[in-house]
């Protein structure tokens, strides 16, 4: 077994210390709204955002970022600069500002982690607050870092991202463990359709058509009670 597969399966795991299990991304505002209520309207739900969400220009955006922490850790800082803006057109893509915050956190937290793997990120991101990387550019430091190859890097990007969104569907929802097990591999072609897209895409020329989710992340602010911070 490729040891790089071993580091995947680390970065995909629950066990993650980065306080993903935190957030539901607006997914509380819709179960309120009675917008997704079952395992079918959760599929859809997350169907929908792989193909026009915010998600699939984050995918496309790892190889790039990638080639660019490479090219920065070996002394290059123009590739720092360009890491820089790529991770600010990411975060601003985020309507809502406890998501911005989400991304931050959680690219932050995984730095932390990294570092105290013995894998320090260049520069000094781990340090600010209120500044990048996002949750995407950390992810694809831990892909420089380890070696893991973009392809496996954008699956697992994309899966992790549906376990979670489901993992905070079946605390929402009523929906059980095993349900949501079987949506999330009903969702197996749509994930590896959209990671072959994404390494052929370039992020740059991408928006997000997700509107509506932006809508619920915003509202979800406002909600009368909360379980998550997003």
């Amino acid at each position: 077994m490729s040891p790089a597969l071993l580091r995947l399966m680390q970065l995909v795991s629950p066990a993650l210390p980065v306080g993903a299990f935190s957030y539901s991304e607006g997914l509380e505002s819709l179960v309120q709204q009675n917008r997704v209520i079952d395992a079918a309207t959760v599929e859809g739900w997350l169907a929908a955002e792989l193909e026009r969400g915010c998600v699939r220009i984050e995918a496309a955006s790892l190889p790039p970022f990638l080639s660019d922490w490479q090219s920065w850790s070996e002394g290059d800082a123009a590739a720092g600069e360009r890491l820089r803006d790529r991770d600010g057109r990411l975060l601003a893509m985020r309507e809502a500002a406890p998501v911005r915050a989400q991304q931050r956190q959680m690219g932050r937290s995984l730095l932390q982690v990294l570092e105290g793997l013995g894998c320090a990120a260049p520069g000094d991101w781990t340090a600010a607050a209120s500044s990048g990387p996002g949750w995407t550019a950390a992810w694809a430091w831990a892909g420089t870092a380890w070696d893991i190859p973009a392809p496996d890097l954008v699956i697992g990007y994309l899966h992790s991202w549906c376990a979670s969104q489901l993992s905070a569907a079946v605390r929402l929802v009523p929906l059980g463990p095993t349900e949501a097990q079987a949506v999330l591999q009903a969702l197996d072609g749509r994930i590896l359709e959209q990671a072959s897209r994404s390494l052929q895409e370039d992020p740059g020329s991408l928006w997000t058509g997700g509107v509506g989710a932006s809508i619920s992340q915003l509202q979800h602010g406002e909600l009368y009670s909360r379980l998550f911070r997003s």
